[in-house]
């Protein structure tokens, strides 16, 4: 062998060893002899292994299911099917080392179809490059063999190819798993996808009674559990947060009508609805007390959560009492209901509730406040109470309107009691008596008469849900 590594050993004389000439490469002539050998003993021991393909792929076969665990379901499931493929693979790899140029582009096919399909049937993406790696190492380990059979000395001409060989095998590994990868996408989109149809038929009323079970275990949601619905949105000129992907504290939009039409939901799958977890967050953070995580999902006006329900009959009040809304957010919680099949009424409880809430934002639990949503719920009738009942204050100065609106609700808000609500308006009872009277004058109303409080209570409502 010739010295590559100059010696740091002294003669006992202690002069240094004269210094070595390196050993010249060989002659390109004697490498691209040594090179056509190599191809020439490659082909005559891969020509053997194309005509033992079938016993070939048996011990391929028989090995996998002995050293990957990965792929022991599909070999129990479908081992006929499972040998074909890695026939399949072995006939063209093995057929490339002989015609590179004819089988090049079949190898790639059926290493990328193998990839996707694995993908889809759940098989790891290491079990996967695993097999390919093992069937390089027995295809080299098969080559190696035969022509050790023929010559022995022939062995040593195989180290010329033993690279172009390896590196076939790591080509295909990468085209495996880039394959693999873009199916994997795909399978997640269409998931996702297919979640974003599932919640947003839920929350519209328009799932099918048959897909139900599907749904829940799709979603993770008990078919007959407790729901409420948390609508969330943004007042004039503000938006609330992005939505992330559907999912326990997630958000996403969906395709179609309804509260899943959202913008972008029709995004593929290299956009940002694509299931990949890439978008943001919910759009509004609920307590840590909340129970079991929301399912968010966007609608086109606002976004919604479909809360399970797991405590008591105050578990709506905690959770309303609990929530930090940002300025400018209004939530609405609807009641709740019992069963999947019910979310359809439950967003729409939402919605009423949200319409409840003032503009200046702010969260309206519905089962405590039914009488601002009957005024929302019918809009136009509360606007003639409004009008009938308070219209007479509009030929007031508005500064003497306002004085006495606000008089008249903080004296509702107060049960009643002149004293409290000249408390909270920073004057005296008499004061407010004296504003209270002259309202009664102005409209002809009697507020000791519980008709025309229910009225005057339902209209002051309207006309601040309104905004007039």
């Amino acid at each position: 062998m010739p010295q590559v590594v100059r010696s740091r050993i002294v003669p006992p004389h202690g002069r240094p060893p004269a210094p070595q000439a390196p050993v010249p490469p060989l002659p390109e002539r004697f490498r691209s002899l040594a090179g056509r050998e190599a191809v020439e003993v490659l082909h005559r021991a891969a020509r053997v292994l194309v005509a033992s393909l079938p016993a070939l792929t048996d011990r391929l076969v028989e090995a996998l299911y002995a050293q990957e665990p990965g792929y022991r379901a599909a070999i129990d499931s479908a081992r006929a099917e499972v040998w074909q493929e890695v026939h399949h693979s072995l006939r063209h790899n093995v057929g490339s080392l002989l015609q590179p140029r004819e089988f090049r582009e079949p190898a790639h096919r059926t290493s990328r179809w193998i990839g996707e399909i694995r993908a889809e049937q759940g098989v790891p993406l290491d079990a996967v490059l695993h097999a390919f790696r093992m069937g390089g190492a027995m295809v080299w380990q098969g080559l190696v063999d035969e022509t050790a059979r023929r010559d022995a000395d022939d062995v040593r001409l195989l180290v010329h190819v033993a690279a172009d060989v390896w590196n076939f095998v790591d080509e295909h590994c990468g085209i495996v798993a880039d394959a693999y990868r873009q199916a994997e996408r795909r399978l997640s989109w269409r998931r996702g996808n297919r979640r974003r149809l599932m919640v947003a038929a839920l929350l519209d009323g328009t799932a099918r009674i048959a897909d139900l079970a599907e749904a829940s275990a799709m979603l993770g949601l008990p078919e007959q559990g407790r729901y409420a619905v948390l609508a969330v949105a943004a007042g004039p000129g503000r938006a609330t947060a992005p939505a992330a992907p559907d999912g326990p504290g997630a958000a996403r939009g969906g395709p179609g009508s309804g509260p899943g039409a959202a913008p972008g939901a029709a995004l593929g799958p290299s956009g940002a609805a694509d299931g990949s977890g890439s978008a943001v967050r919910p759009p509004l953070p609920l307590p840590a007390a909340a129970g079991a995580a929301p399912l968010w999902h966007s609608g086109p006006e606002a976004e919604f959560a479909i809360l399970p329900l797991t405590g008591g009959p105050g578990e709506l009040s905690a959770l309303a009492a609990g929530l930090d809304v940002p300025p400018g957010v209004r939530a609405g919680i609807g009641s709740a209901v019992e069963g999947l099949a019910a979310l359809g009424e439950a967003r729409r409880l939402a919605e009423t509730a949200l319409r409840a809430c003032p503009a200046s934002g702010g969260a309206v639990l519905l089962d405590e406040h039914l009488p601002d949503a009957l005024v929302v719920s019918c809009p136009d009738l509360a606007g003639a109470l409004a009008d009938r009942v308070l219209g007479p204050l509009d030929r007031l100065d508005p500064a003497d309107r306002d004085v006495i609106v606000e008089t008249l609700t903080a004296w509702l808000d107060a049960d009643g009691s002149a004293q409290r609500a000249g408390a909270r308006l920073y004057c005296h009872r008499n004061t407010v008596l004296n504003r209270l009277r002259r309202f009664e004058q102005l409209t002809g109303r009697c507020l000791t008469r519980p008709r025309d409080a229910v009225e005057i209570s339902l209209a002051l409502a309207a006309r601040r849900l309104r905004g007039a």
